[in-house]
């Protein structure tokens, strides 16, 4: 029996580790006007951040077609793959599970089994790097699935946006509340915890940040840890790093760009923690 692992471009991991574990990314799509760029492969994080306050109109998302799907599972079954585990970002968040689940139901010669991470960005990541190494040592999709729901109740993501602006443009939330929070200075905290996301409001970056780093601590001890940003300044990176200090393991921290796909929401600016709590 041979597993192979499937995932989409939200999962944020980062290229070295895709290539070590033989991991299948399906890329989403990120749409400015009537031009289209397939996420990570026709435009950079560094250059979306940089161009996105100034796009003509604001960037839509869109999920790959099941022929995409397909396409990738068939040539999984063709290279000997007998089964495939596509674990894909929170069904709360896109659509993608569900184009998952049907292109699953049209590949033959192999049994692909969809799993909805109920998570985003390297909360999804963490889980796809557990099926990665479990599948290469021989375990079976069960004992895989036994190990990433339990993982699932122990991952957290949350990040303190620098602005509502781009949620007010991406259509997330009325225009009504994206104004009165740029007049209070209000910084809102996105979470995501078992596949429901919510949201806090601070007054002012300082307290944001000091508020992340609260979470940070109140999660106890840490399996995992990466900070996640969406371009946000290396001044801010540092700051974070340096109140995170005391709550960080030693030796560097993985430190990665949000996917644009999620950027177009949350805009640049933002910072934040994905964790995995010790079992």
């Amino acid at each position: 029996m041979t597993v192979r692992i499937v995932t989409d471009s939200t999962c944020d991991l980062p290229a070295e580790t895709i290539a070590h574990y033989g991991i299948r990314v399906i890329p989403l799509f990120i749409n400015v006007g009537d031009q289209g760029f397939l996420d990570g492969i026709d435009i950079s994080r560094e250059e979306f951040y940089t161009r996105l306050p100034e796009f003509p109109t604001h960037p839509t998302t869109a999920v790959p077609s099941t022929r995409q799907f397909i396409d990738v599972y068939q040539g999984l079954a063709d290279k000997g793959a007998s089964e495939i585990l596509s674990i894909h970002i929170s069904m709360a968040l896109s659509g993608v599970v569900d184009v998952a689940a049907v292109s699953a139901q049209e590949t033959k010669f192999a049994h692909v089994t969809v799993f909805d991470s109920r998570q985003l960005s390297l909360g999804t990541g963490f889980l796809v790097e557990t099926a990665a190494k479990m599948a290469n040592a021989g375990s079976s999709i069960d004992e895989i699935l036994h190990a990433l729901n339990d993982q699932i109740m122990r991952t957290r993501v949350f990040a303190a946006l620098d602005s509502l602006e781009f949620l007010n443009r991406s259509g997330r939330m009325n225009r009504y509340l994206a104004g009165l929070g740029t007049l209070l200075q209000i910084k809102p905290i996105v979470t995501m915890y078992d596949g429901q996301p919510g949201s806090e409001r601070v007054r002012t970056r300082d307290r944001a940040l000091k508020r992340v780093i609260e979470m940070l601590a109140s999660a106890g001890p840490l399996e995992r840890v990466a900070i996640v940003h969406s371009n946000a300044s290396e001044a801010i990176l540092a700051e974070v790093r340096s109140l995170a200090g005391h709550l960080l393991p030693e030796g560097p921290i993985l430190t990665v760009d949000i996917t644009p796909v999620i950027g177009a929401h949350i805009g640049p600016g933002a910072v934040g923690f994905a964790i995995v709590q010790a079992a």
